[in-house]
C-alpha cells in the first residue's frame, strides 16, 4: 500500500464564484482523494489527502486546466506531517475571520455562456424565456457583490430566496449552477417591469415579465425611446435604424453629435452594420463582449479578402446620426439573457447609449430614471435584482494586427464591464513583504482608482470624469466598495501633481484627516504616470522610450504638457522631446472653443491683419471684433495658459479645416481628421508620396527636471508645423480631397518624429500612450516603423492608455518609492 500524504493547497487569484470548489470538489473525487475545500480570506484553501501521486496529478490539472472563468495567481502548498481522519472529500462552508484581510480577487461581470443560453430557448427547460439565467460559467459577479466571500448572503440575491429545483441545483457540486450565487428561475428569482408615461408624466406599471419585455419592444419598434435595466445599469434603448428615434434621443439626452453605440442581435446582423479583420470579429465575440469600434460598411471603399462582411451584398440602413463626420461606429452583442430575449424579438440592431446626464456616473435604479431622465425616455424596463456596484460597458478596438496574441491587438478605451476590476498580480512580493498598502486616486478624467497590497494591484471600473457633485460621489462610492471588500485603509496615497483635480484635492484631504506622514502622500507627475501605467502591466521597471501625447496634464514647469517624449524608469524620467509651448487664450475656454487655440498658433506666423482675412469659417463666424479682442489677450499674455498639447493641434487642425466650430466632445476633432485620413488613404497609394510637411526642430538647454543632463531635448515648433498645413490649404482648392490629404499628412508628420527620436534608442523598448495615441491610424503607423526597425514595444494589455490608465502608472511608481 503507498504511503499517505496530505498537504493544504492555497489557491490566489480569481478563484471564488467561478465554480472552482465544485471544480476542485469533481477532481478530488476523480482520483479517489479525500480532504475538503473552502472559500476563505485566502482564496481558495484545499486539503488533500492520498498518495504522492495522485495528489501530484491533482496539482497538474489543477494547473493546467483551471475552470474557465478562473485566473491563479499564485498556488502555495503546505505539507501536514500528522494525517487527519477524512470520511471523503466535502466542500465547506466559506468563512472570513473578523480583522482577516481579504486576498482575493473579484471576477468582473461575465456575459451569457451558452449552456445557459441553450436553456432560455429551450422550451422544455425551466429557464425557458427567463432573462435572469445563470451558472457558475456566468453571469453578473462585481455588480451584485457586497462583501467577501462571494457567497449568497453578501450579494445581492440575499433576498431571493431558491426555490426546491434551485437550491437542488445550488447544493449538488456535480451540478454545474452549484454555487451559482444569482442562480433563480421564474418561480424564485428577478422579475421584470415595464413602465410607460402618460400625458401627466406619471408611470404606469406592469408586472407581468414577458408582457413587460412584449410592451417594451412594441414601444422600440413604434419609435420610442426605452430605459433597459441591464448588468451594471441602465441603457438607453431605440431603434438604431429609426432616423426620428436616433434624432429624439439626441435632442432629449442634449448629445447633439457624440457617437451612439449601438447593439445587434448576432455576428450574421454585425456583419451587416460593419466591417472588420478576423482580429476585430474576434474582439467583438470574445466572452468579454464588448463595444467594439469598427468600420462603417457604408463608408469603406475597399474590402479586405478575410473580411467576412464581404459575403453580405447589402449594409442594413443605420441612421446617419449615430456616429456623424467619423468612419468608425460602436458596436456589441447580447451579453445577458435579457438583452438575447429582447434582441431576438425585434432582429434589429438598436442604440444602446449608457443612461446618465451628461457628465455624470450610469443610474442604477429605476427612481433615478424618473427623476433625472423623464423628459428623455418613454418607458422604463425594469428589474427587482438590485445593482450594488455600478459598471458602465467596455469600449475597445484592435490596433496591432501583426501582434500574434490577441490579448495584445487589443486596446481597452474604457476599462468596464467584462475586464474590471483589473487585477495585477506582483511577480515579486513587495506588498506583502511590507504591509503597506497603497491607493492610488487617478485623474480628473475618466477617472479610474487603484489599490495595492499583499500581492496585488486593482484597478476599479471606468468611474468617469469628476467636473460635478455627482461624479465625486460616485468615486467615493467606488472608494468605500473597494475598502469594504478587502477591508482596505491605505498607509499610502498617491495623486496626480495636478492641485485642483477633485482626487489630489480628496488626498490631501485623507492625508490631513488621518495624519498620514508628508512622505505617505505622493505625487506623480501626470505623462510620467501614463508611462508607468503601460510599464506597469509588463512588471517593467528598466528604462524606456515613453511617448506620452494627451489633451492636456500639468508640467513640472507649470506648462499645459500633452507631447511628451521621454527617457524613463521607475525611479523618473528625463525629456527627449516635445513641441513647443503655445497659449490657450481665455484658459479652458480655449478647449471648449479650439477656434482660440487655432487663432493663437496663427498668431505666432501671421500678422494680425493677415489673420483676419482667412477664409476658415469658424474665425469669419467670431468676427473682427471678437478677433481682435483676442489677439491683445494674447499679446498681452492675459488669461493664457501655455500648452504644449498634441491634442490641442488636432483640435487647431480641425477648426482650420472647418471640421468643427466648438468642440461637442472630447477626442471629436482627432476622431474627424482621422476618418478624413482614412478616406484619403482609401484613394491614393502612398508608396512613395513625398511629405508635404517638414517639422522644424530646435535643440533646447537642459532643464531643472532633466534627470540626464547630457541629454538636449528636441523642441518640435508648433505653430510653424499648423502654418504650413494652413498655407498649403490657402494655394489649393479647398476641396475635401485636399483637406483629406492635408489630414493624412498631418498624422504622418507627426509618426514621423515619433519614429526619428524612437531610432536613436534601438535596444529600448517603447511605450506608446495618452488619449491622443487612441488615434488608430497614428498608433498604427507608429507601431508599423517600431516593427520595421525591429524595435520592442510594450502593449498596453487591458489597461486604458488614456487617463484610465493613470491611477495604475501612480500606484507602480508609489509601491517602488515608500517611505
Amino acid at each position: 500500500m503507498k504511503p499517505l500524504r496530505q498537504v493544504t493547497v492555497i489557491v490566489k487569484g480569481i478563484v471564488q464564484g467561478v465554480g472552482f470548489r465544485p471544480f476542485v470538489f469533481r477532481l478530488a473525487h476523480q482520483l479517489n482523494l479525500v480532504g475538503s475545500v473552502l472559500n476563505n480570506h485566502l482564496g481558495v484553501t484545499i486539503i488533500l489527502q492520498g498518495s504522492n501521486q495522485l495528489i501530484e496529478q491533482f496539482m497538474d490539472s489543477l494547473t493546467q486546466s483551471p475552470p474557465p472563468l478562473a485566473r491563479i495567481d499564485a498556488i502555495e502548498v503546505i505539507n501536514h506531517r500528522q494525517l487527519s481522519q477524512f470520511d471523503g472529500f466535502s466542500i465547506i462552508d466559506s468563512h472570513i475571520l473578523d480583522g482577516e484581510h481579504a486576498n482575493v480577487a473579484i471576477s468582473a461581470d461575465m456575459s451569457i455562456c451558452l449552456d445557459c443560453l441553450d436553456d432560455i430557448n429551450d422550451p422544455h427547460n425551466r429557464h425557458y424565456q427567463y432573462p435572469f439565467t445563470n451558472c457558475t460559467n456566468c453571469g453578473p459577479r462585481y455588480s451584485i457583490i457586497d462583501s467577501l466571500p462571494y457567497d449568497r448572503c453578501n450579494t445581492a440575491m440575499a433576498d431571493f430566496v431558491m426555490c426546491d429545483r434551485c437550491r437542488a441545483a445550488y447544493t449538488d457540486p456535480l451540478n454545474r449552477r452549484y454555487h451559482a450565487q444569482p442562480v433563480s428561475c421564474p418561480h424564485c428569482g428577478p422579475q421584470l417591469t415595464f413602465s410607460t408615461i402618460n400625458a401627466n408624466a406619471e408611470f404606469l406599471y406592469d408586472s407581468s415579465m414577458l408582457i413587460a419585455l412584449e410592451q417594451a419592444v412594441e414601444m422600440i419598434n413604434r419609435g420610442g425611446i426605452v430605459a433597459i435595466k441591464g448588468l451594471g445599469g441602465f441603457h438607453l434603448v431605440c431603434d438604431a435604424t429609426n432616423n426620428d428615434a436616433v434624432a429624439a434621443l439626441r435632442q432629449r439626452k442634449q448629445r447633439p453629435a457624440k457617437p451612439l453605440a449601438i447593439m445587434v442581435t448576432n455576428l450574421a446582423q454585425a456583419q451587416l452594420c460593419v466591417s472588420g479583420t478576423p482580429a476585430e470579429w474576434q474582439a467583438l465575440t470574445s466572452p468579454e463582449k464588448p463595444i467594439t469600434l469598427m468600420n462603417k460598411r457604408h463608408t469603406r471603399a475597399k474590402s479586405d479578402n478575410n473580411d467576412a462582411a464581404s459575403k453580405h451584398n447589402n449594409a442594413i440602413a443605420l441612421s446617419s446620426l449615430l456616429a456623424p463626420g467619423i468612419d468608425r461606429l460602436g458596436i456589441f452583442l447580447p451579453y445577458t439573457p435579457l438583452h438575447h430575449l429582447l434582441m431576438q424579438r425585434l432582429n434589429k440592431p438598436i442604440v444602446a447609449t449608457s443612461a446618465n446626464r451628461s457628465g455624470e456616473p450610469i443610474i442604477t435604479n429605476k427612481t433615478d430614471i424618473e427623476k433625472h431622465l423623464a423628459h428623455v425616455i418613454d418607458g422604463i424596463l425594469d428589474h427587482n435584482r438590485p445593482i450594488i456596484n455600478a459598471c458602465d460597458d467596455s469600449v475597445v478596438q484592435v490596433i496591432d494586427e501583426q501582434v500574434q496574441v490577441i490579448d495584445e491587438q487589443v486596446q481597452v478605451i474604457r476599462l468596464a464591464r467584462g475586464y474590471a476590476p483589473l487585477t495585477v498580480n506582483l511577480h515579486s512580493p513587495m506588498l506583502s513583504n511590507s504591509q503597506h498598502s497603497v491607493l492610488a486616486v487617478g485623474g480628473q478624467q475618466k477617472n479610474t482608482v487603484a489599490f495595492g497590497f499583499d500581492d496585488n494591484l486593482i484597478v476599479s471600473p471606468h468611474i468617469g470624469d469628476l467636473f460635478n457633485l455627482e461624479a465625486q460621489q460616485y468615486f467615493n462610492q467606488s472608494l468605500a466598495t473597494f475598502s469594504r471588500i478587502y477591508d482596505f485603509s491605505p498607509s499610502h496615497i498617491v495623486h496626480d501633481n495636478h492641485p485642483q483635480y477633485a482626487p489630489t484635492q480628496w488626498a490631501v484631504k485623507y492625508q490631513c484627516e488621518h495624519q498620514l506622514p508628508p512622505s505617505h502622500c505622493i505625487g506623480v507627475q501626470h505623462h510620467f504616470a501614463h508611462v508607468l501605467s503601460v510599464m506597469a502591466m509588463h512588471q517593467h521597471t528598466d528604462q524606456v522610450v515613453g511617448f506620452s501625447f494627451d489633451g492636456t496634464g500639468l508640467g513640472d514647469d507649470s506648462v499645459l504638457w500633452g507631447s511628451e517624449v521621454m527617457l524613463a524608469d521607475i525611479h523618473g524620467f528625463t525629456t527627449l522631446a516635445h513641441f513647443s509651448s503655445f497659449k490657450l487664450i481665455g484658459g479652458e475656454q480655449a478647449i471648449k472653443q479650439p477656434v482660440r487655440i487655432l487663432l493663437a498658433l496663427l498668431f505666432e506666423q501671421m500678422s494680425l491683419q493677415h489673420v483676419l482675412t482667412l477664409p476658415i469659417a469658424a474665425i469669419q463666424n467670431l468676427g473682427r471684433h471678437k478677433v481682435m479682442n483676442l489677439y491683445q489677450l494674447w499679446r498681452n499674455n492675459s488669461h493664457c495658459i501655455e500648452c504644449r498639447s498634441v491634442g490641442r493641434l488636432f483640435d487647431a487642425l480641425a477648426v482650420a479645416l472647418d471640421f468643427i466650430g466648438s468642440s461637442q466632445y472630447e477626442g471629436q476633432a482627432g476622431m474627424m481628421i482621422e476618418a478624413a485620413a482614412n478616406d484619403y488613404l482609401n484613394n491614393v497609394s502612398i508608396e512613395g508620396l513625398p511629405s508635404l510637411l517638414s517639422v522644424t526642430l530646435n535643440r533646447l538647454s537642459c532643464t531643472g527636471n532633466q534627470a540626464d543632463k547630457a541629454i538636449e531635448p528636441v523642441q518640435w515648433h508648433s505653430s510653424d508645423f499648423i502654418a504650413q498645413l494652413i498655407n498649403h490649404l490657402l494655394t489649393h482648392s479647398q476641396s475635401t480631397s485636399i483637406k483629406q490629404q492635408i489630414c493624412w499628412h498631418f498624422i504622418h508628420a507627426i509618426s514621423q518624429q515619433v519614429n526619428q527620436v524612437a531610432q536613436q534608442y534601438p535596444q529600448l523598448p517603447q511605450v506608446f500612450c495618452g488619449g491622443v495615441f487612441q488615434n488608430k491610424l497614428l498608433l498604427s503607423q507608429c507601431l508599423d516603423d517600431c516593427h520595421q526597425g525591429g524595435r520592442r514595444f510594450l502593449p498596453s494589455g487591458h489597461i486604458p492608455i488614456n487617463d484610465g490608465g493613470i491611477a495604475l502608472g501612480q500606484l507602480w511608481y508609489a509601491i517602488h518609492h515608500m517611505a
